[in-house]
């Protein structure tokens, strides 16, 4: 019972961050997926994670109808966690002094600290990403992905990873749709150009803070540059 009670809890804050961005996305452009690049993304994501249509409908309605009065803003929240760890939160809020102020809590009770905008940015790359299983086939990707205007294709047995540019990247995630439907994942993200390994207490204590902070509601998206090696994930998984 409370197994499920924190998996209803975990699936209800997923649902509240996807109809989020539903909402902003309908408002801040036309309110139809077909016509909305961004909107689409959205939508699509939300039935990945299996909401009804009804509830992607009425979000959708939310944003031009009696909720169009909640004024949305997306925000970038940059900081150090424990061990140096560069972390980048992104956020939509309708009151920017509520979300800093659980954001900046939150690193500082980690044993980190918040900064200023651009403060870790720099050591990430702003890249769309487009995810398939392996169950397509590597070469039929490859060539389909660099047709559409893709930078490159990362392929194993887990699945095949398209990178591609801001500009192009709703161009290519629709173009691979048309030939190989939804992807399994697709989004524009922040990708570091340095990693720091950490041990496994080090681990423990940045896992929790990305934790805390995926866990806010205004929270959409985290990001940090640290990397684990299969010994340090093996002994957090025991």
């Amino acid at each position: 019972m409370h197994r499920k009670g924190a998996q209803d809890a975990k699936r209800a804050r997923i649902y509240a961050k996807l109809i989020r961005e539903i909402t902003v996305s309908a408002k801040e452009g036309l309110p139809d997926p077909a016509f909305n690049p961004r909107l689409r993304a959205a939508v699509a994501a939300a039935l990945k994670q299996n909401m009804t249509r009804d509830t992607v409908e009425r979000a959708i309605k939310k944003a031009t109808g009696a909720g169009a009065q909640e004024n949305y803003e997306a925000v970038r929240y940059e900081g150090y966690g424990p061990a140096g760890v560069a972390v980048i939160v992104e956020a939509l809020t309708d009151n920017r002094n509520r979300t800093a102020s659980v954001i900046r809590t939150a690193f500082n009770k980690s044993g980190g600290a918040m900064g200023e905008t651009n403060t870790v940015s720099f050591m990430f790359t702003r890249i769309g990403a487009v995810r398939y299983p392996a169950s397509v086939d590597a070469d039929t990707i490859l060539e389909a992905a660099i047709e559409s205007g893709a930078d490159d294709v990362v392929s194993n047995e887990e699945g095949h990873e398209v990178l591609v540019s801001i500009e192009g990247f709703f161009a290519v995630r629709d173009a691979l749709a048309q030939k190989f439907g939804d992807p399994a994942e697709a989004g524009i993200e922040w990708r570091p150009n340095m990693t720091v390994a950490l041990d496994e207490e080090k681990a423990a204590s940045v896992l929790k803070l990305l934790d805390v902070l995926e866990d806010d509601d205004d929270v959409q998206n985290v990001y940090a540059n640290f990397e684990l090696s299969d010994e340090v994930l093996a002994k957090l998984s025991a």
